[in-house]
């Protein structure tokens, strides 16, 4: 029985990752700062209005033409 009480007894320890190169290091800074300015320019989808109710038919692959539904 371990003393550590953060691990479950029996898991076996994690092991050591490799060193990221400066190169590696970088390119998920820059992938990490392309995804904040990403998040950031989002705007939230407008409401729609008069649109039909519950789920999205044409999500579903339903398509609504003069009261009729059919599906491809």
């Amino acid at each position: 029985m371990t003393d550590d009480p953060t691990r479950p007894a029996g898991a076996e320890p994690a092991p050591e990752r490799k060193q990221l190169t400066p190169a590696a290091k970088r390119a998920l800074a820059e992938a990490e700062a392309r995804r904040q300015t990403a998040e950031a320019g989002t705007k939230p989808a407008a409401k729609e209005f008069q649109g039909p109710k519950g789920p999205e038919p044409t999500r579903y692959g339903d398509w609504e033409n003069k009261g009729i539904a059919s599906d491809f």
